[in-house]
This record gives C-alpha cells, structure tokens and sequence, in this order.
C-alpha cells in the first residue's frame, strides 16, 4: 500500500480540516477524535507519512519514534488521565480495524 496524502490526517497536519488540539510537537499532533466512543476519545498522529504502526516502526527515524511516543505521553498528561487509567488502541490494516490509513493511536479513557 501506498500512503495517501488525501487521507484525512493528512488534512488534518496541513490546516485544511480544523481539529481541537491537545498538542503539537515537531513529530507529533494530538486532537479530539470527531466521533468520541469515550467521554475521552483522543488521537496521536506522527507529522511523517506512515500508513500504519507496523510502516512507522519499520521505516521512521529514531528521532521520530521518541518524539511520537514522547507525544504520547505529553498527551496522557494534559488530559490528567494518568493516574487513574486509559486505553491506548492502535489498529492495522482493514482486517485489524484500521479506517484511517495514517498511523495513529487513541487515547480513551470514561475519566
């Protein structure tokens, strides 16, 4: 599979859809997810083009896995969810969920 730079996270990183920001690094984007399944329904995106989990871990730089995951964290910690629990999902592939074909995690939590 190639990356599609239409996909909707790639929108997203390029300004041309509007999202509510939780953060914004130099590797990472965190936002509200449109269609919440939790009171907390957060997604984490890197700012590279990589598909799914499997290409990003395979194909990013060192400076971009810690910096997405280091994201991650950054993230946890301005929802304040840290301390009592969360869920952290990541699907690949149409067979495993994934709908959006820009790797990306959510971050839910009924905190």
């Amino acid at each position: 599979m190639i990356y599609d730079a239409q996909n909707i996270f790639a929108k997203i990183l390029r300004g041309e859809i509007p999202c509510i920001k939780i953060i914004d690094t130099n590797h990472t984007l965190s936002f509200n997810d449109a269609f919440p399944k939790a009171k907390i329904h957060v997604l984490v995106i890197p700012k590279g083009p990589y598909i799914d989990i499997y290409d990003f871990n395979k194909n990013a730089s060192e400076e971009e896995i810690i910096g997405f995951w280091n994201g991650v964290n950054k993230t946890i910690e301005k929802l304040q969810i840290e301390k009592n629990g969360f869920q952290l999902k990541a699907h690949k592939g149409e067979t495993g969920g994934q709908e959006v074909f820009h790797f990306h995690v959510h971050i839910l939590s009924n905190d």
